[in-house]
């Protein structure tokens, strides 16, 4: 699966990160040192046809400028600590881009980010636990370029739970299930259309665990960000119409 854009030009993909707990707490940094976004583009980078830069929450702009977002076609990101640091006028950016055809692939913790909730609009709420015990993925639609190159199934040692009820529209179209070693299955993969843009939503990544240079995880970000990358059909035309010419 190569990745490109419309015009044949590489994918750009912006990961943005809060980068806080990385600089805060040792058990965060002793696993990602240079800080989650730099592991998730470094494994982005490792596929053909993604452009990928990164920016953080405390850049000028929060890191997501009009300009940076005018030239992103998909955009991944990941919070934990600071959804509520981000304002009303980074989460407005986000929310026109996306409807105007921008790709979105929320990660992990990202399911309270604010454009998360806001482009769902349900808490988007779960159960969770941190015992670090193992979690298994299940591909449920293999046809899907979600999961082109990855097995049926494959396991992430250590993982932090997430539980059903996850709180969130229906997707889609659901890609990939989690079952962890308590017995709590998980909703993992799933996408929706929201203007002509593209959501995905995958679930592992809980920064205490080194989840972002596992290679089945690396392929699944790449893929969706080559699946996501927007602008998907044309703009359409609203108002008032005088009628086909």
């Amino acid at each position: 699966m190569t990745g490109s854009a419309r015009d044949g030009r590489p994918v750009r993909v912006t990961v943005w990160n809060e980068f806080r707990q990385e600089r805060s707490d040792a058990p965060v940094r002793a696993v990602y040192p240079d800080g989650i976004h730099a592991a998730i583009a470094e494994g982005l980078r490792g596929h053909e046809g993604l452009e990928v830069r990164t920016a953080t929450l405390d850049e000028a702009d929060q890191g997501l400028s009009d300009d940076v977002l005018a030239t992103t076609d998909v955009l991944t990101w990941w919070g934990h600590v600071a959804h509520d640091d981000v304002s009303d006028t980074t989460v407005e950016r986000v929310h026109a881009r996306v409807l105007d055809g921008m790709g979105l692939v929320v990660l992990h913790s990202g399911h309270f980010s604010r454009i998360f909730k806001r482009l769902m609009g349900t808490t988007c709420d779960l159960k969770w636990r941190e015992d670090g015990r193992s979690e298994r993925l299940w591909v449920v639609d293999p046809s899907h370029p979600l999961v082109d190159g990855l097995p049926e199934t494959f396991v992430l040692p250590e993982e932090e739970m997430y539980g059903e009820h996850f709180d969130i529209p229906a997707p889609d179209e659901l890609v990939l299930l989690s079952w962890f070693e308590a017995g709590e299955v998980f909703r993992s993969g799933c996408t929706w259309r929201r203007g002509r843009g593209r959501v995905v939503y995958l679930r592992p990544g809980h920064e205490t665990h080194p989840t972002y240079v596992d290679p089945n995880v690396r392929r699944l970000i790449a893929n969706a960000c080559r699946w996501a990358a927007g602008p998907h059909g044309e703009a359409p035309v609203r108002g008032h119409y005088p009628g086909p010419s």
